[in-house]
């Protein structure tokens, strides 16, 4: 692969870190963050639609079809609410607190399962 192909596929990959960032920093609300562990909460639900819209704009401008870009905006939306919504319920029944080193860790990870995510929809994307 030369560094001409390889530049789209990590512009791709920036463009879903950075559209992370925007869903997971200024556009999530406390009332989110608060409801992220009840399942099926309409506020956590509303959250991880947001990712799967950022999803939908992120692969619609990179010039995917609709039924690729569609579909893999629902599934960021589905996996994203699971991943949130158990580490939410491990750091509740862990009873973690952010003075522990083990709620850094499941933050860590939930924020890992993120970013894998994106690169499994980056190969899904492009395997189309």
């Amino acid at each position: 692969m030369t560094t001409s192909e390889l530049i789209p596929i990590l512009a791709l990959i920036a463009a879903l870190q950075a559209k992370h960032f925007i869903c997971d920093g200024p556009l999530q609300t406390k009332a989110m963050v608060v409801s992220k562990g009840i399942y099926c909460d309409g506020m956590g639900l509303s959250h991880s639609a947001i990712h799967g819209c950022g999803t939908l704009v992120v692969l619609a401008a990179s010039g995917f079809s609709t039924i690729v870009f569609a579909g893999l905006a629902v599934l960021d939306v589905l996996v994203h609410y699971h991943i949130d919504w158990t580490k939410e319920n491990l750091v509740k029944w862990a009873k973690l607190t952010p003075q522990d080193a083990q709620f850094w860790w499941a933050l860590s990870a939930d924020q890992m399962l993120h970013q894998f995510t994106y690169l499994a929809i980056v190969y899904m994307a492009l395997s189309r």
